[in-house]
């Protein structure tokens, strides 16, 4: 599992998250909600091994991830995939733009031996990008320009782009963003998809009722750390924190 504890971070003087404690474990599905300008962001930077914290501890699979030298600490964050609020995308095809994922997580001699690069359908893309499309139902633009597809479109082809490698776990932060209803059911979908696969996923939105249709269990991100976090009908039915149950009324809370 990923594991953090007493996790906090600023810039400069500026304070921008608490002190969080959390764990992820394969097959699961977080959601982490709380108002603006509490350390969302931040919070996954620190999930995804990018962004050393201030102080606070970061373990995978028991391994304190910033004791190691960088090329064992690199191939600890290989394991992570994160899908940002908008996506970028290459000025390619939407095959290329997911087999992408592939290349740069991969050494030149895993590419000449590995099965993702050696066995291709029919249209000559690797199954693992072909598999990663049809997840989040874009089989039929494998071949399409990248620059040409809709917000929504384009936001699936960065989520098949992550989930292509296989990551153990996978970050999204608000993935659905200003999406129409279908392409973010599809996201959902996607979601779902990704745990039964064994993933931990880490979904930090601002969409509460999002995070209840699709998470597990359910942080509560305040400034000064997490007011609550456990199984989602508890937080969402019972909450045991005040602050938790002002949040989730409407209250502005920080």
């Amino acid at each position: 599992m990923i594991r953090l504890s007493n996790v906090s971070h600023t810039f400069g003087d500026e304070p921008v998250l608490g002190d969080v404690s959390m764990s992820v474990e394969p097959g699961e599905v977080v959601g982490i909600i709380g108002p603006s300008g509490v350390g969302k962001t931040t919070l996954l930077r620190v999930l995804s091994v990018s962004l050393r914290p201030t102080a606070g501890t970061v373990e995978l699979d028991g391994q304190a991830v910033w004791d190691v030298e960088e090329s064992e600490r690199l191939a600890l964050r290989r394991r992570i995939g994160m899908v940002f609020q908008e996506a970028s995308l290459f000025d390619a095809t939407v095959a290329r733009n997911v087999e992408y994922g592939l290349r740069v997580r991969q050494s030149w001699s895993e590419r000449l031996t590995d099965q993702l690069w050696s066995v291709r359908g029919s249209n000559g893309t690797p199954e693992a990008v072909a598999e990663a499309l049809d997840v989040v139902g874009l089989s039929d633009k494998v071949g399409q320009e990248a620059q040409s597809l809709s917000g929504g479109e384009a936001q699936r082809v960065s989520f098949a782009r992550a989930l292509a490698y296989e990551p153990t776990y996978l970050l999204l932060d608000e993935p659905t963003s200003d999406l129409d209803p279908r392409n973010t059911g599809l996201i959902e979908e996607a979601v779902a998809e990704a745990r039964d696969r064994g993933i931990g996923v880490v979904v930090a939105t601002h969409d509460m009722h999002q995070a209840e249709r699709i998470a597990d269990r359910v942080g509560v991100l305040l400034s000064d750390g997490f007011s609550e976090i456990g199984p989602t009908g508890t937080v969402f039915e019972n909450p045991t924190d005040e602050r938790t149950r002002k949040f989730i009324s409407g209250e502005l809370v920080y």
